[in-house]
């Protein structure tokens, strides 16, 4: 018997050799993927409104619904700008970010390169003023801003955007001064009363209010219908969508359902969100401004299409997207959305 053993078994040997080689020579890429390990590339910022991305990563959502063959390697960001600019490298495949980069991007890969798949954050930005104009605007309304100094974050970004376009409503735009300035550096105007206002987002406003003794006269949800806009949608690489298509599902499945706790564990959320920022940054939100910013975001899986072709549109009636009005028709794919959500947006 064992005569014929050890030649059965040698035959056993040299088949699974055989069949390894005509795999690996054969089909290449799935020898690679049995080997190693898929890697899904996520980009976010540390703030509080990329907070699903923030709680998923940390509370294991996201890798739950992915499964234990995919890792994710996750790039941190500060400017929506250069979030775009890694897509089209290739070094991110899905992204939280704001409607403005995502919109740029689009256009600037003539609708080839990004698709916004998702909503993520509505909400989160607000007017914020010092106290004596704030007294001043309850008498004279919006007249009271005639003559001031009153800064936004970037230049041709969602809340310089907004700022914009709300003061032309008001026929103030050419009877004020508008300066685009970082958000930090706004905080340092402010205090040293160099600037008379800003449309700034979470935290920021809240850290105008509580840090610098502003006064918040304008809540940008009180200016849309239903109080809803759009602040962050998620973003996903085309070519990564259409290679990996059961990948998005899950990565917006884990999406809807870390949207969902937070909505349901707010307080902890807000905690772990905090605890991400500074492991990110080092530096965690005072607990009074956290639990200030907090309130005035609002998480969803709503993209709040609406509000972002208004962005869009009110962009490129101040000449921030070139001669011509995009055409934005395929900026979104919501069909694996609304197949894991089971709805319609």
């Amino acid at each position: 018997m064992r005569k014929f053993l050890f030649p059965l078994l040698f035959l056993l040997a040299m088949a699974g050799i055989v069949a390894a080689y005509y795999l690996k020579m054969e089909y290449p890429a799935v020898a690679k993927e049995t080997a190693e390990k898929q890697v899904i590339k996520v980009g976010y910022f540390p703030n509080i409104t990329h907070s699903q991305a923030l709680v998923g990563i940390s509370n294991g959502i996201f890798q739950k619904f992915l499964g234990d063959n995919i890792t994710i390697k996750t790039i941190i960001f500060n400017a929506g700008p250069s979030e775009i600019e890694a897509l089209f490298a290739g070094e991110i495949d899905i992204g939280y970010i704001g409607p403005s980069p995502a919109i740029n991007g689009y256009i600037k890969s003539r609708g080839e390169a990004l698709k916004i798949i998702s909503g993520a954050t509505s909400g989160g930005a607000s007017l914020v003023v010092q106290p004596e104009i704030y007294s001043l605007y309850q008498k004279e309304n919006d007249q009271a801003l005639e003559g001031r100094k009153i800064s936004s974050p970037q230049q041709g970004n969602t809340h310089d955007i907004s700022l914009r376009h709300y003061l032309k409503e008001k026929n103030l735009l050419e009877k004020t001064q508008v300066v685009p300035i970082a958000n930090a550096d706004q905080l340092t105007m402010f205090v040293q009363k160099q600037l008379d206002g800003a449309w700034a987002p979470e935290p920021w406003a809240s850290r105008l209010i509580i840090e610098a003794g502003g006064k918040r006269i304008i809540d940008e949800r009180d200016l849309w219908p239903e109080k809803k806009f759009c602040t962050a949608n998620v973003i996903v690489s085309t070519e990564f969508l259409k290679e990996h298509p059961d990948l998005v599902k899950k990565w917006l499945a884990g999406h809807l359902e870390v949207t969902n706790w937070i909505k349901a564990n707010s307080d902890e959320a807000r905690q772990i969100v905090n605890a991400e920022i500074e492991k990110l940054t080092t530096k965690k939100l005072p607990e009074d401004v956290l639990k200030e910013a907090w309130q005035m975001i609002d998480v969803d899986i709503d993209p709040v299409k609406d509000s972002v072709f208004t962005f869009a549109d009110w962009a490129a009636d101040q000449g921030f997207l070139g001669d011509q009005k995009p055409d934005l028709i395929n900026l979104y794919d919501l069909s694996i959305l609304n197949e894991v959500a089971n709805t319609k947006y």
